[in-house]
């Protein structure tokens, strides 16, 4: 067997979250409520029977991370290539600071995958960057039993490497939003030609 299961769950709340500001690359910390968010979800993950643990080396998923390691028994394994899109010159402004500055560029952002904002990077340059951790999973488990991977990361991240990986044209990826703080996705190996993964839950969480 190999790689059969992949699990993606977004940070708990951030102070940047809690502000209305959008992150990026810049290296937010989890609010009292984003951490509560991290311990809460870590049991219900733990029933789904990770066996390895990897998170983007951003601290505020490297946090939820620890914690839901807690709860799994696992250890954190960090890698760069979760980090959440670059978002350029709109890090760290709110969404009306942006739309004030760039007239209309949020809208193109929400509806193009291949549009970047000034100096950041696009959706479809987010999911070539992540995929190939995916790939070397594949590699790395092809001989082994079922396994079960779990990435801790961020909500942009999550949603373009799941179109990715679902194998959807980049023109209707923007279709997929991005999980809220602390919820959960599941992609499933297929056993038939096409797409290698099917997806079995979206924004799954303690509260739904």
């Amino acid at each position: 067997m190999t790689l059969a299961r992949l699990l993606f769950v977004r940070h708990g709340q951030t102070d940047y979250n809690a502000e209305g500001r959008m992150q990026g690359h810049l290296d937010s910390h989890l609010t009292e409520l984003g951490l509560n968010q991290a311990r809460a979800i870590g049991p219900t993950l733990a029933e789904q029977g990770p066996n390895l643990l990897i998170s983007s080396d951003l601290s505020r998923a490297a946090r939820t991370a620890d914690e839901i390691g807690q709860a799994c028994g696992l250890p954190v394994k960090l890698d760069p290539r979760l980090r959440e899109t670059d978002l350029g010159e709109w890090q760290g402004l709110t969404v009306a600071e942006v739309g004030e500055r760039w007239p209309g560029a949020l809208d193109t952002w929400r509806a193009d995958s291949s549009w970047a904002p000034p100096g950041g990077e696009s959706r479809v340059t987010v999911a070539a960057r992540a995929i190939p951790l995916v790939d070397e999973l594949e590699r790395e488990y092809a001989a082994d039993p079922p396994t079960t991977v779990l990435l801790c990361s961020h909500g942009g991240v999550i949603a373009a490497l799941v179109c990715a990986l679902l194998g959807f044209d980049p023109v209707h990826w923007t279709a997929i939003g991005g999980l809220e703080n602390a919820c959960w996705a599941s992609l499933r190996r297929r056993q038939r030609p096409g797409s290698k993964w099917r997806l079995t839950g979206y924004n799954l969480g303690v509260d739904r």
